[in-house]
C-alpha cells in the first residue's frame, strides 16, 4: 500500500510567515479609561480603526486577574480585532486561551528565542541565500547572495512574495511591487520603486532603518513602529526617501 499522499487530498499546509501586527501597550488595565482614549483616537484617524488586527501587550501591567474579556470587548466596539495577549501571569494566559486569544511571551523573552532561533541558521552561500525560519521565498527569475550579514536580491520582489534578511541587512537592486512584503533583521536598501511592504528591524532594532529611490508603500516599519500609505505626507510620495524611528515616532524626510 502506498503511503504517499496525493496533493488533492491536502487541505493545508503550515508555513513560516512575520505579517505586520499592530501591538496596543496597554499602561492601564481599567477598561472605561481605555475605552475614552480609543474614542479620541477614533477621532483622529478613523481610518486605522477598520477590523485593525491588535495585539494586547499586557508587560508594563501588575493586574494577575485583568479583566480580559471587558477589555477585548472595548476593543471590538470601536473595530479593533484582539487576537493575542503578550506577557502577564499564568491567570492572564489562562484568559487569554479561554477566550480563543493566542499568547506571547514577553518580548525580551521572545527576542532571546528568535536571536537564538536566528543564531542556528544556515549561512548562504554566493550561490544562493539558505531559506530563513521566517519563511523567505525567492523569485525563480531573482538572484541573491549573501555578503557577510548583508543579504543582497536582484530582481523584482513580485506580488505575494516575500524576502528576508534574517540576521542583517538586505538590499534589493530592484523594486518591491505591491503586494510583497521585504524585511530585514537590520536595514532596508531599495534600488528602485517601494511599492509593496517593508519592515526593518523585525528583531527589534530601533537603529535600522529604509531607505528607497521611490516612496510609495503600503506600509513601512521600523522595529514594530510602522505606517501606513495613507499615514505618509503625500509630498514624500514617488520620491527618494529614507525612514528611521525617531522621538518615539517613525520619521519620514527625503532622501538626498
Amino acid at each position: 500500500m502506498s503511503l504517499n499522499v496525493d496533493s488533492a487530498d491536502v487541505a493545508f499546509t503550515f508555513k513560516g510567515g512575520m505579517l505586520p501586527m499592530t501591538v496596543m501597550e496597554l499602561s492601564s488595565a481599567d477598561p472605561e479609561h481605555i475605552r475614552r482614549q480609543l474614542a479620541s483616537k477614533l477621532s483622529q484617524s478613523p481610518a486605522f480603526f477598520q477590523h485593525t488586527p491588535v495585539v494586547l501587550s499586557v508587560e508594563k501591567l501588575d493586574e494577575p486577574h485583568l479583566s480580559l474579556e471587558r477589555i477585548c470587548a472595548v476593543c471590538r466596539d470601536h473595530k479593533l480585532l484582539p487576537v493575542a495577549v503578550r506577557g502577564g501571569s499564568e491567570p492572564v494566559r489562562q484568559s487569554a486561551w479561554a477566550l480563543g486569544l493566542g499568547w506571547f511571551a514577553p518580548v525580551d523573552e521572545s527576542r532571546a528565542q528568535m536571536l537564538k532561533s536566528v543564531s542556528s541558521e544556515p549561512v548562504a552561500s554566493s550561490e544562493g541565500a539558505a531559506p530563513s525560519a521566517l519563511g523567505d521565498e525567492s523569485a525563480e527569475n531573482g538572484e541573491s547572495s549573501a555578503l557577510g550579514a548583508t543579504r543582497v536580491y536582484r530582481g523584482t520582489v513580485r506580488s505575494g512574495q516575500q524576502v528576508s534578511a534574517s540576521s542583517g541587512d538586505l538590499v534589493v537592486i530592484g523594486a518591491v511591487n505591491a503586494g510583497a512584503e521585504v524585511l530585514a533583521a537590520g536595514s532596508i536598501h531599495v534600488y528602485g520603486a517601494l511599492r509593496g511592504r517593508a519592515l526593518a528591524g523585525i528583531h527589534g532594532n530601533m537603529q535600522a532603518g529604509i531607505y528607497c529611490r521611490e516612496l510609495t508603500a503600503e506600509l513601512l516599519s521600523v522595529a514594530g513602529n510602522y505606517k501606513r500609505l495613507e499615514d505618509i505626507d503625500s509630498q514624500l510620495l514617488g520620491a527618494p526617501a529614507e525612514v528611521h524611528f525617531t522621538k518615539e515616532q517613525l520619521e519620514i524626510k527625503p532622501l538626498n
